[in-house]
């Protein structure tokens, strides 16, 4: 149980928000993708008549899209049809100036707040609680919205630290995720986890957890799939093996195996391929294996089964490209089985590379929910808490 904006009153009242508008950048500083931004929008509509404060984070120190959040404003400022002030400055004098000032209906973005060094520091919400920085922003607030659901699996100074010291609440796109990614792990009806791309800690993590339902299966693709198969004895052919190796996927056999072991009967690994020969896509059979050609998608014959096992399903989960979609010629399993679950009764998709192909083949809007967690919605599924969401479960069981 936590609180929403629902169960608060912000007229006129100080609110600390903290987005997660952290997104792709080119090198002159230009914003490329706007979807985080966009689904901020609603909580931040909902807090027209209050103080608005945002904090924000753009990537990590040592890479080229650290930078200021200047963009960010400029961007705020279009998509939400008022003024954002940009302030470069998180917690020092001009900052707490500005944050005393605001008027009701006026709305601010702080500086980067991976400028300040113990940001990401993981400590526990008390001990974030006496940095300097929550210590000197605190007291200027009536309220704390966490509405960072991408960034909640970290126990940063931003997403815990206020918790323990102002009244805290879940913003509309936090409420969503929470509640949307919930719903797939109920057990309600016959669910599928189609689980793809190339990290499979995640993905062995995800499918250990969702296994233990009995009405779900997991559809492995993408370079989990070959390293399931590598895993039962299979030969895929010196390059693809060489490639597994290189990657580090190798070193989780042994929970490949332990998995297969356990849920063998609930999991579905293609029985095909799309191989590059000479640069132009080839369809083989599995005993066709090894192979001298680098495996880029699932064939056309798990495509149709996959898709049939996907389309009767009651909740559908999809996390990971089927192939390497950056390529046109290997687009195809991850375009027909995103179409495939827009057929399914309820249906999840997780963000990153997988939300990027859901805009690219346009079935977005018949999707029941696109998530923006990316590594949040990985942890959510797997079962880990996330420290974001248990601040505000603690908040609320404390208020009573």
């Amino acid at each position: 149980m936590f609180l929403t904006l629902s169960d608060v009153d912000t007229h006129g009242k100080s609110v600390l928000v903290r987005l997660d508008l952290n997104s792709p950048m080119d090198p002159s500083g230009v914003i490329l993708d706007d979807m985080r931004f966009r689904c901020h929008i609603p909580t931040l509509k909902e807090l027209e008549d209050a103080k608005v404060v945002i904090m924000a984070h753009q990537s990590r120190p040592g890479k080229k899209d650290f930078t200021t959040m200047e963009p960010h404003a400029k961007l705020l400022t279009k998509l939400l049809g008022r003024k954002v002030e940009y302030v470069d400055d998180i917690f020092g004098s001009h900052a707490r100036s500005m944050i005393r000032n605001l008027a009701n209906g006026e709305v601010m973005l702080l500086e980067n707040v991976r400028f300040y060094s113990e940001e990401t520091l993981s400590r526990t919400p008390e001990e974030h609680a006496t940095s300097h920085m929550v210590r000197r922003l605190a007291p200027l607030f009536d309220l704390f919205v966490n509405d960072a659901f991408s960034a909640s699996h970290r126990s940063h100074a931003s997403i815990v630290g206020f918790t323990p010291v102002l009244t805290s609440v879940a913003g509309r796109l936090m409420e969503t995720e929470i509640r949307s990614l919930s719903k797939t792990l109920e057990g309600r009806g016959r669910t599928v986890f189609v689980l793809g791309g190339v990290k499979p800690e995640d993905s062995l993590k995800m499918a250990e957890n969702v296994l233990k339902t009995p009405e779900t299966s997991v559809i492995f693709t993408g370079l989990i799939a070959n390293l399931c198969l590598f895993a039962k004895g299979i030969k895929l052919g010196e390059e693809n093996e060489k490639l597994l190796k290189s990657m580090g996927m190798t070193d989780y056999i042994d929970n490949v195996k332990k998995i297969l072991d356990n849920f063998g009967d609930r999991i579905l690994l293609p029985v095909d391929f799309g191989v590059d020969v000479n640069g132009k896509r080839r369809n083989i059979a599995i005993e066709e294996l090894p192979t001298p050609h680098i495996i880029m998608d699932i064939g056309e014959k798990s495509i149709e089964t996959f898709k049939k096992e996907i389309e009767r399903a009651n909740i559908v989960v999809m996390n990971g490209p089927a192939g390497v979609i950056e390529n046109p010629n290997y687009q195809l399993g991850t375009f027909e089985l995103l179409k495939a679950a827009t057929k399914a009764k309820y249906s999840v998709i997780g963000g990153g590379h997988i939300s990027a192909a859901a805009n690219r083949v346009g079935v977005v809007s018949k999707l029941s929910h696109v998530s923006t967690g990316g590594g949040a919605t990985l942890e959510f599924l797997s079962g880990e808490k996330l420290p974001g969401i248990e601040a505000l479960r603690r908040w609320a069981k404390k208020t009573g």
